[in-house]
C-alpha cells in the first residue's frame, strides 16, 4: 500500500468552538495511536489524561509520550473521538488505526484515500431474530 496524507480538524471534546486544522497527517495503518503536534493540543486546551504512555517505534526503540482525548474530524462525513498523542518535536504527524475505526473508514489503496468503511457490525438482537424464525 502507497503512503498517503489527509487533513484532519481536531476539536476540543468539551468546547467544539475550539478547533485547528492540521494538515497532510500520514495515514498509517502499522500505527495504533494517532499523533498530534504537542503545540496544536495545547492550542486546543485538550488535557493531558496519561502521562509516560510507552510506545514502540517501527525501529523497536520505545519512547513515552503523553496522551489526551480529542474529536477528529475528516471531511465533514467521519468524525470520532479517540486518544491522541501529545507529538514532540522531530515525531510525525500520523493518522492511526484506531482513529480510523472509530471514523468507520478504510483505505483505498489504488485511489490513495480514505472511503466509508459501510455499515458497523453489531451483534444482532434475539428478540427480533427469534419472533422472525416463528
Amino acid at each position: 500500500m502507497g503512503c498517503f496524507r489527509v487533513d484532519v480538524k481536531f476539536f476540543n471534546v468539551a468546547e467544539r468552538g475550539r478547533s485547528a486544522l492540521v494538515p497532510q497527517m500520514l495515514v498509517d495503518t502499522g500505527s495504533e495511536a494517532t499523533w498530534v503536534p504537542r503545540k496544536v493540543l495545547e492550542q486546543l486546551g485538550v488535557r493531558p489524561e496519561k502521562k509516560d504512555r510507552s510506545f514502540q517505534m517501527a525501529n523497536g526503540q520505545v519512547i513515552t509520550r503523553t496522551v489526551g482525548y480529542a474529536l477528529l474530524e475528516v471531511a465533514p462525513d467521519f468524525k470520532t473521538v479517540d486518544e491522541v498523542v501529545f507529538g514532540e518535536e522531530g515525531d510525525l504527524a500520523i493518522l492511526g488505526a484506531r482513529s480510523l475505526e472509530g471514523l468507520n473508514v478504510r483505505v483505498d489503496p489504488e485511489r490513495n484515500q480514505l472511503v466509508a468503511a459501510g455499515p458497523i457490525l453489531a451483534a444482532g438482537n434475539v428478540e427480533i431474530e427469534q419472533k422472525r424464525s416463528n
